[in-house]
């Protein structure tokens, strides 16, 4: 395991560092190395809060969970994706092959949807252009409203600014958050 560049803040935290970790987690569970990294900024560990997309907004639950796990597979975020397979597939109900094809899959793959391809489609095309074309914006409109819109590409941008954040840092997995699947096609 690399060692991270900046090491998480231990306890005990300054009092607003406290409070802002303790309202990031649900009760009883320690603060996540991200966002103990994140905290020797509290200014920013703040923003990060406040920014926070995991809430009941305009998309379903599931959708926000292909869009966050794609977007940080695509953008080698492992240790948040990791996170979101270990804390939130489950609850979305993503199967092993759906949760690998984030990772491995295309947009054709057959664990998807039609609507869950068009997810697939979109975080790639962000990643790979930070742009989405006239066409597949054209069948995004047809499926989504305009406030799904916003969350959708506000959302895959967060978790690659995310991405960048556990890459910088080199952020030490969670404990029982799973690594990337092997590549059944190699």
């Amino acid at each position: 395991m690399k060692t991270p560049r900046l090491a998480p803040l231990e306890p005990p935290y300054a009092p607003d560092i406290e409070a802002t970790l303790r309202s990031m987690m649900p009760p009883g569970m320690p603060p996540l190395r991200l966002f103990r990294t994140l905290a020797h900024n509290p200014r920013v560990l703040g923003k990060i809060r406040a920014s926070n997309l995991l809430d009941r907004g305009s998309i379903a639950r599931r959708d926000r969970q292909i869009v966050i796990m794609r977007a940080t597979a695509r953008a080698g975020g492992e240790y948040e994706w990791g996170v979101h397979a270990a804390f939130f597939a489950a609850k979305v109900a993503l199967t092993d092959a759906q949760i690998a094809a984030t990772v491995h899959g295309g947009p054709d793959d057959p664990a998807w949807s039609p609507r869950e391809r068009l997810l697939i489609r979109v975080v790639d095309q962000l990643h790979d252009t930070a742009r989405i074309d006239d066409a597949l914006f054209d069948e995004l409109a047809a499926a989504y409203d305009p406030a799904q819109l916003v969350e959708l590409v506000v959302l895959a941008g967060f978790y690659r600014t995310i991405s960048c954040v556990v890459n910088a840092f080199a952020i030490a997995h969670e404990e029982g958050a799973p690594r990337y699947p092997a590549n059944s096609f190699e």
